[in-house]
Parts: structure tokens; C-alpha cells; sequence
């Protein structure tokens, strides 16, 4: 593990007693297809940290399936606010403290209300962002929901 990049996502989970498995890659776009096909994965396992904000510019951090786009309508009514829309790039990267392509939900700047996809929890273990473009650790799930304390929920649109 010495010879991982020490992000603010690895001091939170070492703080937190908790040691992922690293996966360093080539980062040459970001996405979960890309980074699934980099490490010769299946997309599915691969989550996706998404920034939105209500209509209020309450941010909030959504854990994704790489297979799956987030229903904005959905995820407003479980919320019961008149919308919700992806942040911009900047906006996400003022909020998180990371670049667009290397947001982990470890360790973000601005503590924000995380939502994860209910069917992650069918994975024992997924691929999430350790902080850095070309740097994704795997963690099982139940222990990402645990640590963010995300809320479950089933906002999934297919891409």
C-alpha cells in the first residue's frame, strides 16, 4: 500500500481502520466504461461518484452503477424538492476538493448527504475513485454504505 497515492479519500479511510484494494491505471477520460476498461472489469462494479444540487444549491453526492444514469425526476420526488441537476465541473470540484474524473466520496471538502443506488448492495465489493484520475480502490459495499452513511435508494435510468 506505500506505493498508492495519498489522497484525502485514503487518510479518511485509514482513519477509519479501513485498507482498499488499489488499482492504478492509465487515465486517459474519465467515465466508469473507461475505467472498467482499463482494469479489465465489468462496468457494473464500477461506481460512480455524481455531485448534484437541488434547486436550493443544496449539494448532495449520488454512488452510481457504471451502467446506470441517475433519474434527476426520481431522486427530486424521494427528496421532495422541485429539482435536482448534476453540479457543474467546477461547482463539483469546490465541493468535493477533487479533480472531475478522480471525485471519490471519501474525504470531500463539503460534507454532503450521499445517496447510493440500492442494487450496489448486491455487489459484495465494487470499484469506487480513490481520489485521483487513474486511481480506483476496491471495498465491499456494505462497508461504503456504513462509512458515508448513504441513504438507499432506487433512482437508476438506464444510459
Amino acid at each position: 500500500m506505500s506505493d498508492i497515492p495519498v489522497t484525502m479519500a485514503i487518510r479518511f479511510l485509514r482513519q477509519h481502520n479501513v485498507e482498499p484494494e488499489p488499482h492504478l491505471y492509465r487515465w486517459e477520460k474519465k467515465g466508469a466504461n473507461a475505467s472498467a476498461e482499463a482494469l479489465g472489469v465489468d462496468v457494473a462494479e464500477v461506481i460512480k461518484t455524481l455531485i448534484f444540487e437541488t434547486d436550493t444549491t443544496m449539494p448532495l453526492m449520488v454512488l452510481m452503477d457504471g451502467t446506470h444514469e441517475v433519474s434527476a425526476k426520481t431522486l427530486a420526488r424521494h427528496l421532495g424538492v422541485k429539482s435536482v441537476a448534476p453540479c457543474t465541473p467546477k461547482r463539483a470540484e469546490t465541493l468535493t476538493g477533487y479533480q472531475v474524473g478522480g471525485i471519490s466520496p471519501f474525504g470531500t471538502k463539503t460534507k454532503m448527504k450521499v445517496y447510493m443506488q440500492e442494487t450496489l448492495l448486491l455487489l459484495d465489493k465494487a470499484y469506487i475513485n480513490g481520489g485521483k484520475r487513474g486511481f480506483l480502490i476496491r471495498l465491499p459495499t456494505d462497508v461504503i454504505q456504513r462509512l458515508l452513511n448513504a441513504e438507499c435508494v432506487d433512482v437508476a435510468a438506464p444510459e
